[in-house]
């Protein structure tokens, strides 16, 4: 018989082990039903399979709430059901307490020591039949935690009502849920380990979420999708090796367009696959990459302080409309890239920190625990089961939606303990220095496992330091990364056309410094959201000068971009010259594109795209010195660029030229590596974007006129702030 004390600690909801008290018991040989209802005046017992009655519980006299009865005929165990009375509303229900547990010894074993790659799998909320029952199993990691229920509408948001089992050692609390589905709202209610009820947490592995400002966490189905998109699964690995065009159009999801007769809604997921997807193919980009889509509650952050890392957004839809996007873009052939935060993440009450009463996925000393850029904690990295929350993160984007690839996001503040620390402020690593060794072996395991396990993805590292090896292979020494984005050649770049021509040559090398490290890594040249918010003012409004001359330094400076080396990143709205900088809470301003000199602009980056696809030369070894020659770097006083592209083989050579000053240089004699023809592919001059058709009436052919050091030239026109790409003639 369940003694005062227990039943006392039942209804309190400070039991430690409610599954030795409720649900059914041998006593004396016989079963003995328990089950803690508050609220209801009767509880008969039925059998599950015929829907008999088998007794009648009766309440305790000191706890009410605790319904009590043997079954005197029946043998232990059997399956039964729940019919509650209160007042006039009589219904059934399944008691949660009967059935045993789910996870196995396996999956115990792997949580512990931080190996379970398939985390997501076991934790979190999951539909499915147990012991012949549809219903939802929670499974949580709190180790520190003194008690974890589940709470929603299903039981009055009571923590009280369903305490769950905890799971040996592991720190991890499971509960079946019988007749929970799809859609349910919870939260998980915990007491820490001095009984102190904590601010209810949303589920760490939730997938899906209540639309902002509600926290809570909704239960989604992961399973029975029928993907559709094989051919492109079994062909993206061949498009993203290094010697492959890759072009990408970095979207905020919440403001790339609205919809103003409809309260200016962001568009859903569903129309982004229509129209997003349809307007980057027409484009020419290879990828879409999306600011984060992890669910976040504060709008401002843009996605970059997460609260749900396993749950799409639903601010723009479900989680299954979110994956008919994914397919939308791989039957349009886009790749498509997420923005990922494993850096941080925020302080809100509903969130990670302090989960169970305890610094538990950030460090305890603020000093490692907390980031004073963005007031938020930082994981801790060296705890095998945070590590393993992170890597089971990325396999999930990428094995359960089919997700390309990954961007990680503020590398370089995981790198260092002392990331924007003051002296004092941080903690030195066991030998004394400032990297953070457990950050760097995460992102080694992180890439390790994402690569080995799931072939064709791409990981791309925003690091903005000269760490070594960033691109280089983790069993090489390196953090294993596909790409690194080059924020030196952006900072450079940026500063020199930011300059009034006059002053130009005065800052020349700024153009030329990255050729000194441009094969260190591999490569993704950057122009993103971050250039383009906080006062920096748009792409169009940093070009000096006036009017048509602002649009042909961007002209210029694209084709540029275009030309380096390095794969390509555009932030939405960049490619039409909006004149705005970027507002996470407006659409862009598609209207622009009614002038002639926007939709030229627009013009000129689909065919950049279009060219750099096309031209080996301008791809087949963006991360190889031996595709790239200067021709003419140290032009300062003309500001003048101009270099070669090299291919593999027999490629084409393509030349490209840059007059960064409004003056038109007329008979400028250029040297080339070979002679021949070289015919004009693309001048920024162009009408069509905008420019007044100035150039070479579409070649040049070389004359054995020795110039830039080498014998053969082609005498050109340079139109003022323009860049040019000339190919040598097939059979020249």
């Amino acid at each position: 018989m369940i003694n005062a004390e227990n039943s006392r600690q039942i209804v309190d909801g400070t039991h430690a082990d409610p599954f030795s008290q409720l649900g059914m018991h041998q006593v004396d040989g016989k079963p003995t039903i328990r089950v803690h209802f508050p609220g209801v005046d009767a509880v008969d017992v039925l059998d599950a399979k015929t829907g008999r009655k088998v007794l009648s519980l009766v309440p305790l006299p000191d706890t009410p709430a605790v319904f009590v009865g043997t079954a005197t005929r029946r043998k232990i165990p059997f399956a039964y059901r729940l019919r509650l009375t209160k007042g006039p509303h009589v219904w059934e229900a399944d008691d949660p307490y009967r059935f045993g547990p789910v996870l196995g010894e396996l999956d115990e074993h792997l949580i512990a020591e931080g190996a379970h790659l398939d985390l997501w799998k076991v934790l979190g909320a999951h539909v499915i039949s147990h012991q012949g029952v549809s219903g939802t199993h929670f499974a949580l990691w709190a180790p520190n935690a003194q008690r974890v229920s589940v709470i929603g509408n299903f039981n009055d948001w009571d923590g009280r009502r369903n305490p769950m089992r905890k799971r040996g050692q592991t720190g991890v609390w499971e509960i079946f849920m019988p007749g929970l589905g799809d859609g349910e709202v919870y939260k998980y209610e915990i007491l820490d380990a001095h009984g102190t009820l904590l601010p209810q947490k949303a589920d760490p592995f939730g997938f899906g979420a209540e639309h902002p400002p509600k926290t809570a966490s909704v239960v989604r189905t992961l399973d029975g999708h029928a993907w559709s998109d094989a051919n492109w699964m079994t062909k993206r690995e061949a498009l993203h090796r290094i010697d492959q065009p890759i072009s990408i159009y970095e979207v905020h999801l919440g403001s790339w367009k609205r919809v103003p007769e409809d309260g200016n809604r962001p568009l859903s997921y569903l129309e982004h696959a229509q129209q997003l997807v349809a307007y980057a193919k027409d484009m020419g980009f290879t990828h879409l990459e999306l600011m984060p889509i992890s669910e976040f509650p504060f709008d401002g952050s843009w996605g970059y302080q997460p609260v749900g890392l396993f749950a799409p957004t639903i601010r723009h839809g479900t989680l299954e409309e979110f994956r008919a996007f994914v397919e939308a873009c791989h039957a349009a052939d886009l790749g498509l890239i997420l923005d990922w935060v494993p850096g941080h993440f925020p302080e809100d009450q509903h969130g990670l920190g302090k989960f169970d009463g305890t610094p538990l996925y950030e460090h305890a000393d603020r000093k490692e625990g907390f980031h004073p850029d963005w007031n938020t904690l930082v994981y801790n990295y060296g705890r095998s089961e945070v590590s393993n929350y992170l890597v089971a993160n990325a396999l999930y984007w990428l094995r359960e939606h089919h997700i390309d690839g990954l961007r990680v996001d503020a590398v370089a503040s995981m790198l260092y303990r002392d990331y924007s620390r003051k002296e004092g402020e941080w903690v030195p690593n066991k030998d004394g220095g400032r990297e953070n060794l457990e950050a760097i072996e995460f992102l080694k395991r992180t890439n390790t496992v994402t690569y080995g396990e799931m072939p064709g993805i791409v990981t791309i590292a925003e690091e903005s330091t000269a760490f070594p090896g960033v691109s280089a292979p983790a069993d090489h020494g390196g953090l294993g990364f596909g790409f690194k984005w080059n924020m030196g050649w952006m900072n450079d770049t940026l500063s020199y056309i930011e300059q009034d021509p006059i002053h130009r040559k005065y800052h020349h090398h700024k153009m030329t410094f990255g050729l000194h490290y441009a094969f260190s890594e591999n490569f993704v040249l950057p122009i993103s959201h971050d250039e383009v918010v906080h006062g920096k003012g748009s792409m169009i409004e940093k070009m000096p000068g006036e009017g048509d001359d602002k649009f042909a330094n961007l002209r210029a400076y694209y084709g540029f971009m275009w030309g380096h080396p390095g794969k390509k990143l555009l932030f939405m709205g960049c490619e039409f010259a909006q004149g705005l900088e970027w507002n996470h809470n407006a659409s862009l301003d598609w209207h622009l594109l009614a002038h002639p000199q926007h939709g030229g602009m627009q013009n000129l980056v689909r065919d950049l795209n279009a060219l750099f696809r096309s031209t080996p030369a301008l791809h087949q070894q963006d991360c190889k010195p031996e595709g790239f020659e200067w021709i003419e770097e140290g032009a300062a006083d003309e500001s003048i660029f101009a270099w070669v592209r090299k291919g593999h083989n027999d490629a084409a050579p393509v030349l490209v030229v840059s007059n960064f000053t409004p003056i038109e240089r007329t008979a400028r004699r250029i040297g080339v590596p070979k002679a021949g023809r070289w015919v004009e592919k693309l001048n920024s001059d162009a009408s069509h974007y905008g420019g007044k058709d100035r150039g070479n009436m579409g070649f040049a052919d070389s004359e054995e006129v020795a110039a830039s050091g080498r014998p053969h030239s082609v005498s050109l026109t340079l139109p003022p702030l323009s860049t040019l790409f000339f190919e040598l003639e097939e059979g020249a």
